[in-house]
């Protein structure tokens, strides 16, 4: 089902937001120039929930990381995802939740990944869990490994929105990330308007990913800047906790499987 409602116009500056440790946030890095970003046009996120049996092949993904990717066809970034307990935050790993997120260079190419690809067949065949989604960014700030996505023209009107923040914790500032943390997730898992989140990462309690879906913009900053995700938010920018951090916001083109229960379309 398609979700994307949108108007064609020059995007306006991000609003201030969050930190990864709960949801939205801004990297405070300066946006990046035309040349500095990558031209993607079109983002995958892939939910995944591996079946009991076939737990080593989902590790072995991690493992492997983006090599197997390597061949998709249109694919210019990639990173494959590990997960928090239930696919949710915190520093429990999941033994079977994980996750992608891809970058590609139009949404034909990012269909043919979704659609027919060895990749999607073999976590279809292997998954009782699996969600995906099509995104188009709307804001972006920020870089990923020295990757910075190249916000399109489409921007929210009404519909749904989604949000990805991924941050290098500095290993001084590790503990005090995960301390402020708990609080603000547990605020995200019952935030009115949330639809989908997941907590995902590189590694192990330095480099961390938050993804989210929302009802609307309303419900996202609502969330975003106030209690104790905003103190979180403060926290991280007096502290300097992270080396590298990168916020998007996206308008979500299609929403396709289950994901912790629920069936997305």
């Amino acid at each position: 089902m398609r979700l994307i409602r949108s108007r064609f116009v020059t995007p306006p500056t991000p609003a201030p937001s969050a930190t990864p440790a709960a949801h939205p946030a801004e990297s405070g890095e300066p946006a990046a120039s035309a040349a500095e970003r990558v031209g993607c046009q079109v983002a995958v996120v892939v939910l995944a929930d591996v079946a009991a049996g076939h737990r080593w092949w989902g590790w072995s993904r991690i493992v492997l990381g983006p090599r197997r990717l390597r061949d998709v066809p249109g694919l210019r970034f990639a990173k494959v995802l590990g997960s928090g307990h239930e696919g949710g935050f915190g520093l429990r790993p999941s033994l079977s939740c994980q996750g992608l997120f891809l970058l590609f260079a139009d949404e034909a190419a990012a269909d043919a990944f979704l659609d027919a690809s060895s990749v999607m067949a073999s976590y279809r065949a292997r998954c009782r869990e699996l969600c995906s989604i099509k995104l188009r960014a709307w804001s972006s700030r920020g870089s990923w490994n020295g990757t910075r996505l190249a916000p399109s023209s489409v921007v929210p009107d009404d519909g749904p929105v989604a949000a990805l923040t991924r941050a290098s914790i500095r290993l001084p500032s590790a503990f005090e990330f995960w301390r402020k943390a708990p609080a603000a997730q547990v605020a995200l898992a019952g935030a009115p308007g949330c639809r989908l989140a997941a907590g995902l990462g590189e590694a192990p309690l330095l480099r961390q990913v938050t993804f989210s879906v929302w009802d609307s913009v309303r419900a996202m900053d609502a969330y975003a800047r106030s209690g104790a995700h905003l103190e979180a938010i403060h926290a991280a920018h007096r502290g300097r906790y992270f080396s590298e951090s990168m916020f998007v916001r996206f308008v979500p083109v299609s929403i396709q499987g289950v994901w912790q229960g629920v069936r997305h379309r």
